[in-house]
């Protein structure tokens, strides 16, 4: 008996898709068309540091990653990179020290099988799914951001990213 509930499990788990929370406290997410969701803690999401957009060769559209050559948030569109963030203080930050990077680390999120050959740190794979980020009320209420650090602003519902030395909006 144990055996035969032990493969029934199995085949379950490999015949339906997940969806992850992350620090809601809740067993379900918000709706279906979310893959990945966080809770609302103060806290943002850090985007992956590379050396600089150019040397990222293979990324697709959509990726978003922190250029710590010029300390930068950057996509990647169909033929370019496009900087979301500003630097209007005159201060570029420095990079700060991070472990050097596992090229084989990845999680995929999603039911696309192509993903897993594609190249990233998280891949949400689903064309009809989502990410909620971090929700906050205002960015000052983040004690200690981090360079690459995203979050969505409830109160002027607009999402943040920090770079490092000055926090850019978009609307």
């Amino acid at each position: 008996m144990k055996n035969t509930t032990f493969i029934a499990l199995v085949l379950f788990s490999t015949l339906t898709y997940g969806q992850v929370i992350i620090g809601t406290g809740k067993t379900s997410p918000t709706n279906t068309s979310v893959s990945l969701e966080f809770g609302n803690e103060n806290k943002g999401i850090i985007l992956p540091y590379v050396d600089a957009a150019a040397s990222v060769t293979a990324a697709v559209p959509g990726t978003i990653i922190f250029d710590a050559a010029d300390k930068k948030i950057k996509v990647k569109l169909t033929g370019s990179w496009k900087d979301l963030t500003i630097v209007n203080s005159g201060v570029v930050p420095a990079t700060p020290a991070f472990e050097s990077e596992q090229p084989s680390a990845k999680v995929v999120i999603g039911s696309n099988p192509a993903a897993e050959t594609a190249n990233g740190i998280l891949i949400l794979s689903d064309a009809n799914k989502a990410m909620i980020l971090p929700t906050v009320n205002t960015y000052t209420d983040i004690v200690s951001p981090s360079p690459g650090m995203m979050v969505y602003l409830s109160g002027a519902k607009q999402v943040a990213c920090y770079n490092g030395a000055v926090w850019s909006f978009w609307k």
